[in-house]
């Protein structure tokens, strides 16, 4: 099988407007004060006060000595404060710049070795405006009274609300997660339950996580819940599927959540196993939309199909699943399995899973349902700038979701072999299996398995806000195609339908002729490309 190493040299003319400072560069890239160590385990052992919306605790950060330096990088962002760091309980000095600390060790590290801090903090930490998308916790009641909190902080760091290694290239190979509430309250985060201390008025859940977890993944769920479970009979055995509600919404959730065993049928088949056996997978509500936290995606869908309640692709088909549980959960595979290094690349995530969505349709109701949903979704795409983000900065590019997806869809089409798509959706989570990866990665990943060199299509639908356009005119009994508002040399395989016949035709920028009886003809819709008639 031809292999192709993908370069990538054409830079489209775009301009961020983003002005961006010293602090979104500490934030956003893999500075000397982080290369030198790998994260090996955190044990996060914290105590929550709703009342007070306070948080008091430490994190001890297990490291493995890559390179002999001598200081390090950890953040942790205001209002919270570091009140003290430890190594083999002799104080350590740190200097501040924002809010990353640059911790000053006794001595070199040895390489190989395998270290530990123990950080301590205390803080109100920052409220979140508009969870998920305004990160932060978020600090409520239920119906009943009782104190309903959640974090959510994809994008604003994990470190607003705990001290951690704040960057997605290093993910910790498991971790602890000890959370003390008030004894009327339940903490669900990640991983496995592994005990609960009672302490008279307080209780303190110990939750542990055997596998990797990115850090915007670890989360925290503090309510008045009650449980039920079940069992999936899944590719790698049984699968503990947990579900934490509020005491109220039991019988809606039973109701509603039918939908998790359908979800995990579909994406086995089309993704591979569940990536996180070992730790269970879970769904918890919190007070507000939902997000993929690894191991248990929470859920404030409000019991309701689709959106919400709306079906975002107009076409009827988005109201036969709820749009959280599919989608967040979706995120295991793209998100929590494998998972971008920079932010940048952030289609990685919500572009598999959005398209993630069209192939659980797909699944349960077949290949045309799934194709007018995606379809039916592309009003929603802006196009007016690059999916692909500035790298180094923490900063994401734009149309992740309906058009991330709707690429997919076209490289579906390009495959010409559902087969041959399917076993490179799940050849991607068996080759970077609980990785963090570039999007160089995963392009060559997938030029290789459909053999074709797909560099400039990637250059095209990700460095580029332009949809390729097919320009056309009938002439001398022959249709004339190329492709226009597209990067150089561009070309892509396409499926026509002229003269009521299919033709799959590789088209570039040069016009091509092809015999037809009329100037006639049809695009294959399933393709996301525009066409123009001159």
């Amino acid at each position: 099988m031809k292999k192709y190493i993908i370069i990538i040299l054409i830079i489209p003319q775009i301009i961020f407007s983003q002005n961006f400072t010293r602090q979104d560069t500490l934030r956003g890239s893999i500075t000397p004060e982080r290369v030198w160590w790998d994260l090996t385990y955190y044990h996060l052992d914290i105590s929550v006060d709703p009342e007070n919306k306070f948080i008091k605790g430490s994190n001890t950060i297990q490291y493995k000595v890559l390179d002999s330096k001598d200081e390090m990088q950890i953040d942790l962002q205001k209002p919270l404060k570091i009140t003290k760091i430890l190594q083999k309980n002799k104080e350590l000095s740190f200097r501040m710049d924002g809010y990353s600390h640059f911790i000053k060790l006794n001595k070199k590290q040895k390489k190989g070795d395998i270290n530990s801090i123990k950080v301590f903090y205390e803080g109100n930490p920052k409220v979140a405006v508009r969870p998920p998308w305004d990160g932060g916790l978020t600090w409520t009641r239920d119906s009943n009274g009782k104190h309903f909190v959640a974090n959510s902080n994809q994008g604003i760091g994990a470190s607003i609300w705990w001290p951690n290694k704040d960057h997605m290239y290093d993910e910790v190979d498991s971790m602890l997660i000890s959370v003390n509430v008030p004894k009327d309250l339940v903490n669900v985060s990640n991983g496995r339950l592994r005990s609960v201390d009672d302490l008279g008025e307080t209780k303190t859940y110990h939750w542990f996580v055997s596998n990797p977890i990115n850090n915007y993944g670890v989360n925290i769920n503090i309510g008045d819940y009650v449980k039920f479970s079940e069992i999936y009979d899944g590719e790698k055995g049984d699968l503990d599927m947990i579900y934490y509600v509020l005491r109220d919404n039991i019988l809606l959730a039973k109701s509603q959540f039918k939908d998790a065993i359908k979800m995990m049928q579909a994406f086995e088949y089309w993704f591979g196993p569940y990536p996180f056996y070992e730790d269970s997978f879970k769904i918890v509500e919190v007070p507000y939309l939902g997000m993929e936290h690894q191991s248990s995606i929470t859920y404030g869908n409000k019991y309701m199909k689709g959106y919400l309640g709306r079906d975002l692709s107009r076409t009827g088909w988005g109201l036969k699943f709820d749009y959280i549980i599919i989608h967040e959960a979706g995120h295991e595979w793209f998100a929590n399995n494998i998972t971008y290094k920079d932010i940048a690349d952030m289609w990685i995530h919500e572009s598999f899973t959005t398209y993630s969505e069209n192939l659980y349709l797909d699944y349960h109701y077949g290949k045309e349902a799934a194709s007018e949903y995606v379809i039916g979704t592309r009003s929603g795409i802006a196009n007016r700038s690059p999916i692909i983000g500035k790298y180094g900065v923490n900063f994401r590019g734009s149309d992740l979701y309906s058009k991330g997806a709707n690429i997919l869809h076209t490289l579906r089409q390009i495959a010409r072999d559902d087969e041959k798509w399917r076993n490179i959706l799940r050849g991607l989570n068996e080759e970077f299996y609980h990785q963090t990866v570039t999007t160089s990665q995963i392009e060559n990943y997938i030029s290789e398995k459909m053999e074709y060199d797909l560099s400039l299509f990637f250059d095209q639908y990700l460095r580029d806000f332009r949809i390729p356009t097919l320009q056309y005119f009938y002439a001398d009994g022959n249709l004339n195609f190329k492709w226009i508002n597209v990067v150089d040399n561009f070309k892509m395989p396409i499926e026509l339908f002229i003269d009521g016949e299919p033709v799959f035709v590789e088209i570039g920028t040069d016009y091509i002729k092809i015999p037809a009886t009329s100037g006639n003809f049809n695009i294959n819709q399933n393709y996301y490309v525009f066409s123009r008639k001159i």
